[in-house]
């Protein structure tokens, strides 16, 4: 196993802003890109490799499954986009039948690595991922609500005028439309959120945040409506969690894993706060939720358990 090997399935937007963002961190000395159209990783591999004379010494091409063996982070962007007006869980049969094709491939060549799930619905495609490809629970999570928390963290930054890198606060649940953000929990530097709030002027009337967590749950939509696509946030969330594997740095984020009875949740896989290092999945980190939070967590895993069961599991 190449600890400085990563490898990325699927070379459409994210796949390749994603190949293009770990290029950049110095974080890998071989990159491989698969996707079902060879021409394309060709050419993203040549593209993003033309800019390697100002960055890190790096060999990254196109591959087939074999190149895969030696892998430790294999990221999984495989799969149809969403579309204007599309839900992400509009995607789950789609994509699960995508992950039906590759996770026996990934599988048969390489079975020690961690596996990155990225493609949406991505808590759907990490349990069917988990399901399909035989490989142990904490080896296998999804960006998961990664990319929902530091939208919450920007726009709470941008309101505050703080840097967003001093807001502690997460995104829970489903990467997607039963997200639940935990208000409970969330502070700047160690002060709770409301209490900062007041410090700097910004008034807290009842529904402001509510407003302010409906335009993260809502930004994907926003941004698809405008460009088509999200790709440049989400590069940098892959980014991040690989610093974390690689590095092995025992960071606490909210990826999406398969849940054990924590906080009631059972068989499903949602975003919770989690300890990742170079091992994949340490634990999850229990939050001290309110009980408005905890009903909502439990009604996005219903949400998603339902989903679960009409695309793995179909009659």
């Amino acid at each position: 196993m190449n600890i400085r090997k990563a490898a990325i399935l699927g070379c459409g937007y994210v796949g390749a802003a994603s190949a293009f963002a770990l290029m950049n961190s110095g974080l890998f000395s071989e990159l491989v890109l698969l996707d079902l159209d060879r021409t394309r990783a060709e050419g993203e591999a040549l593209d993003i490799g033309h800019g390697l004379p100002f960055a890190r010494p790096m060999k990254i091409y196109a591959g087939d499954y074999a190149d895969l063996s030696d892998a430790a982070v294999i990221i999984v962007t495989a799969g149809a986009g969403q579309k204007p007006g599309e839900t992400r869980l509009d995607l789950a049969k789609k994509n699960v039948g995508v992950f039906r094709d590759i996770m026996p491939k990934i599988a048969a060549v390489n079975r020690d690595a961690i596996l990155l799930i990225v493609s949406n619905p991505v808590d759907v495609l990490t349990y069917a991922a988990v399901r399909l490809s035989g490989y142990p629970e904490h080896r296998v999570f999804g960006t998961g609500t990664v990319l929902d928390t530091a939208r919450l963290k920007y726009l709470l930054g941008r309101r505050l005028s703080v840097d967003p890198r001093s807001v502690h606060a997460f995104i829970l649940g489903e990467h997607g439309d039963s997200e639940i953000p935990a208000w409970s929990c969330a502070n700047v530097s160690g002060i709770p959120l409301r209490e900062f709030c007041r410090m700097r002027g910004v008034p807290v009337e009842p529904g402001t945040l509510d407003a302010l967590a409906e335009d993260v749950k809502n930004s994907a939509y926003a941004i698809i409506e405008k460009k088509q696509a999200t790709y440049y946030g989400i590069a940098m969330t892959v980014r991040r969690i690989c610093e974390a594997i690689v590095r092995d740095e025992k960071s606490v984020l909210p990826v999406s894993c398969v849940q054990h009875g924590l906080s009631g949740l059972e068989d499903v896989a949602l975003s919770l706060p989690a300890i990742v290092g170079k091992n994949g999945v340490e634990t999850t980190v229990p939050l001290a939720l309110s009980e408005q939070e905890r009903d909502a967590l439990r009604k996005s895993a219903a949400t998603l358990r339902n989903v679960l069961r009409s695309t793995l599991d179909p009659e």
